[in-house]
């Protein structure tokens, strides 16, 4: 096929995404799924994994089959040293619905994290209704084809480029503001209205995890709580953000309307001020992530920096937390047991060579980011330091190809020499241990696992990012000490080598990356979601009838 045809689509779809002024996602964490629209269980549109997730969350047999050992292990003494702790704090189950989109795999992860979390600490008062509101409810192209759309976007990252800049002027945000109250309000209310869980009412708090899931909804839950009178004053249902990117984002993440807005860093709460978000709506705690890292650090204090005006509650007067401590902060241990496998036993786990240096290459859940080309430049150089005389490896590597099978079984194909050992492995669920278990990781810089890789003591080399958003991941990690960035495999390559065999220097970046880890946001940002539903139905209670 000539360049023309190959780009040919492309164009196609960039000229009608134009329309639509929306070049916005997060980077994947673990496996691109696209969904597919059904009518299951009764609850309208969606999909089956949605509906699923409708039901009461105490976690069940197969979800927890899907996790690994000390996954499970966690969220079991969690659910069971939590269960009963706030049945004071409140009567029934809570309702709420996770707005995100399937572009790249960080939203929904972000969003199973938080529901994952509400389970652990209070076992059976919540249900979550996790939807994607654009697969599910857009009303034609290209608002129902944003999946495939961010696939391709990502492949020609030049596009992706244009696009995301071009959302963030003026023009663009007025553009994409337009058309979505023109052609989504009707649509994407009737998603908003529908019947979460089985109280036969609409969620009583909305989470957006998606940069495009603020400036519509918020209008949609206004005209619902007013009747229809008005779409911007009025709203009584608690509406919050919990921003999935970490050291860059997007204008449409930040939209001074809501009640809360979770910020990971630093550079992303300055960012929010900038779009005028108020202090006093904002809580920084750092990134949702998935349940098998919550334990790494479960006895520290939390990292969180305090809403500067949550002195006597932001979200309605609401939050009975004052400055938006959580308990951890408060100097109290976290309810997460710490207890986990040692470097030896998970590489015995993994079948995987003890005592020497190991480095994990990821390549995502989608298998994007140059996986072969880096992995065959790492893996030459170690076995060219190897010495020639050693009859065993001298260094390891463990390659993740994600669902790129053409990767994986190209790399399963080589003889890599005898003095590096190789692992390769499509997709993998327990990410966790394989980066217990190594010594540094190349990875695409995406936010989730960078937050991850963080919390096990990780350095990071960085191999590429997607223009925009996460370019200021690169930054991120290398002002604080744990990480370098280049696109070149050669410079990848002697990098890592460096690192390898320098125990010094890994172990200094070790102990920065453990610095700059927030093992327990995705928990504490769940409590203070839970907190503030719990105080919204005592000020309800305790309010006159009319």
């Amino acid at each position: 096929m000539t360049t023309f045809g190959r780009l040919s689509p492309v164009l196609g779809a960039a000229a009608a995404w134009l329309l639509a002024a929306a070049g916005i996602a997060a980077v994947p964490a673990g496996a691109f799924s696209p969904v597919t629209p059904s009518r299951t269980l009764g609850v309208g549109r969606g999909n089956a994994r949605d509906a699923a997730l409708l039901l009461p969350r105490v976690p069940t047999p197969l979800a927890v089959a899907e996790l690994s050992a000390s996954h499970r292990g966690s969220l079991a003494r969690l659910s069971a040293a939590t269960a009963g702790a706030s049945s004071s704090s409140s009567d029934g189950v809570h309702t709420i619905q996770i707005l995100m989109s399937d572009t790249g795999g960080g939203h929904r992860a972000s969003a199973n994290a938080l529901r994952d979390a509400l389970d652990a600490l209070y076992p059976g008062q919540f249900q979550c209704d996790i939807v994607d509101i654009y697969t599910d409810y857009g009303p034609f192209f290209p608002y129902n084809a944003y999946v495939p759309l961010y696939k391709i976007m990502a492949e020609y990252s030049f596009l992706w480029d244009w696009f995301y800049h071009f959302g963030a002027t003026p023009l663009g945000l007025a553009l994409n503001e337009f058309f979505l109250e023109a052609f989504c309000f009707d649509p994407f209310k009737e998603c908003m209205s529908r019947e979460s869980g089985d109280t036969g009412k609409r969620a009583e708090m909305v989470v957006s995890v998606h940069p495009l899931c603020q400036d519509i909804p918020l209008k949609i839950m206004t005209s619902l709580d007013t009747n229809g009178k008005s779409r911007t004053k009025g709203r009584t249902t608690p509406f919050v953000t919990v921003v999935t990117d970490l050291g860059g984002a997007h204008p449409t993440w930040f939209n001074k309307g809501v009640d809360t807005c979770f910020v990971p860093s630093d550079v992303l709460y300055d960012a929010a001020i900038k779009r005028g978000v108020q202090p006093s709506q904002l809580i920084e705690r750092g990134l949702p992530i998935r349940s098998g890292f919550w334990g790494d650090h479960a006895d520290a204090p939390s990292a969180a920096k305090p809403a500067g005006g949550k002195k006597e509650g932001g979200l309605f007067g609401w939050f009975p937390f004052g400055t938006g401590e959580s308990s951890a902060a408060k100097g109290e241990k976290s309810i997460v047991s710490g207890a986990k496998k040692s470097k030896s036993q998970l590489r015995d786990e993994l079948e995987l060579k003890q005592d020497i240096p190991t480095v994990l290459v990821v390549g995502g859940g989608d298998g994007m980011g140059g996986i072969v080309g880096q992995a065959e430049a790492l893996g030459a150089k170690l076995n060219a330091d190897a010495p020639d005389d050693a009859s065993d490896p001298a260094f390891q590597m463990v390659v993740v190809c994600g669902n790129n099978e053409g990767a994986q079984k190209q790399l399963e194909a080589k003889q890599w020499g005898k003095g590096v050992a190789v692992q390769v492995n499509g997709f993998v669920y327990n990410m966790d241990e394989y980066m217990r278990a190594s010594d540094a990781i190349v990875t695409k810089a995406g936010p989730g696992t960078i937050a991850e890789a963080s919390i096990c003591g990780l350095p990071c080399m960085l191999s590429s990012y997607l223009p925009g958003q996460e370019a200021g991941n690169v930054p991120y990690v290398e002002e604080a000490g744990f990480g370098s960035y280049s696109g070149d495999p050669t410079k990848i390559a002697n990098t890592v080598s460096t690192w390898l065999e320098t125990p010094e220097m890994l172990s200094e970046m070790k102990g920065k990356a453990l610095d700059a880890a927030r093992p327990s946001a995705t928990l504490d940002i769940a409590r203070d979601i839970a907190e503030m539903l719990f105080e919204k139905k005592r000020e309800d209670a305790a309010a006159p009838s009319a």
